[in-house]
């Protein structure tokens, strides 16, 4: 049974959370992210905060954030099978290089060492750290934002099938289509990750519509998708060894082409996730709470949709299917953000680039001169990492 009032100062709600049991509430469009904190707080198990210690708090952690970005830039733009130092990096940014064998056989050896240092940085590693920058926190966002709408603390990108979805349009651009070149198939990896995204959220409303639904039904085409994958590249060689570097997952060797294609997607994804912040935080308390303050919970989830699309989808057709990120990174800074969603998104944006980064270096100086792609390291890291928020009773409950 469920009543809703509305009186002249506010809204009484009253929701039934079982069976004969009731709790009544005064909310106003004021005191609801109030709310959405305590709640929030019970449920991810935090100590209450006083205002300016919680201020304090999310500041600190935005700083430790920023401090960490800005050591992994440094880290990716100089660790590799030919570290460089600081100052080399520094001046290898700007420094004008040649690739022509003649004119690099006629330099002096301080000038070809110079010239070979710029190639690396401005032409290898500077489009790899961009990349890695903008995936990373294109995932973070986005598992932060799926988790949000969802209430469902394991809720992935990966779930709604837009991993699968690019995957299986990639395979058969490449296998029928013939293409070879990450700028070539990437178009077809964006629209099959929002084809993926679509066939879900139509089948989905089908039904009763809810997060619950939504997640069973993205597994569903999820693992669909995935078989139809198989199959294609069973049957073609060069498929199959396109799928087995994208299931890896890496930021190597995509140069800035795949970067500025795919950075708009990204950029109008991170928007539309950061603008529904407020709205996440009301609907955290319940869809019938959320409507009695005036939200439109359908046009709210068809919003998040987009931008859940928009963010995984091109990730995922620039770097390929990366694990973990997207789980783990809203559990961490839920430990200094709390649960409201106008510090968490972003922040959760920030952690993805710093994880995404860091992964990648460690992946480099493991298998020295080789290197493990980033998202074989952060399944390595990511699993365990998970599991000791689990046990140690951190990781939010809905």
């Amino acid at each position: 049974m469920r009543r809703i009032h509305r009186v002249a100062h506010g809204t009484t709600t009253t929701v039934s959370r079982r069976a004969g049991q009731f709790r009544r509430w005064r909310v106003s469009g004021a005191s609801a992210v109030n709310r959405a904190r305590s709640v929030g707080r019970q449920r991810t198990g935090l100590p209450a905060l006083a205002p300016g210690a919680a201020r304090r708090r999310r500041l600190g952690g935005v700083a430790v954030l920023g401090a960490l970005l800005v050591a992994g830039v440094l880290g990716s733009l100089a660790i590799g099978s030919h570290s460089l130092d600081p100052g080399t990096v520094w001046a290898a940014l700007f420094e004008r290089f040649t690739t022509d064998p003649a004119q690099i056989a006629a330099m002096n050896p301080e000038a070809a060492e110079r010239n070979s240092a710029a190639i690396t940085v401005q032409s290898l590693r500077l489009p790899r750290t961009l990349l890695g920058l903008a995936a990373g926190a294109a995932l973070g966002v986005a598992g932060a934002l799926i988790q949000g709408h969802t209430r469902n603390a394991i809720a992935d990108p990966g779930l709604l099938g837009v991993n699968a979805g690019a995957g299986f349009a990639m395979v058969l651009a490449v296998s029928v289509l013939g293409l070879s070149a990450p700028l070539a198939y990437v178009w077809f990896a964006l629209a099959g990750a929002a084809f993926a995204a679509l066939l879900v959220f139509g089948l989905s409303s089908v039904g009763d519509g809810g997060p619950i639904t939504l997640l069973l039904v993205g597994s569903g085409i999820s693992v669909f998708l995935s078989a139809l994958t198989s199959v294609t590249v069973l049957s073609d060689m060069n498929s199959l060894n396109l799928i087995r570097f994208w299931n890896t997952g890496s930021i190597a060797g995509r140069g800035f082409t795949v970067l500025w294609v795919t950075l708009p997607f990204l950029a109008l994804g991170v928007i539309l996730a950061c603008a529904q912040a407020s709205v996440i935080n009301m609907l955290n308390l319940g869809e019938d709470v959320a409507r009695g303050l005036g939200v439109a919970v359908g046009r709210s989830r068809v919003l998040g949709l987009i931008a859940l699309t928009l963010l995984a989808g091109a990730a995922t057709a620039a770097c390929g299917a990366i694990a973990f990120l997207g789980l783990i990174v809203p559990h961490l800074v839920r430990r200094f953000t709390g649960p409201d969603h106008r510090w968490l998104l972003p922040c959760a944006g920030l952690a993805g680039a710093v994880l995404m980064l860091f992964a990648d270096i460690a992946g480099r100086i493991v298998n020295l001169p080789g290197e493990i792609p980033v998202g074989i390291m952060l399944s390595l890291v990511g699993a365990p990492v998970f599991v000791l928020l689990a046990w140690s009773g951190r990781v939010a409950k809905w």
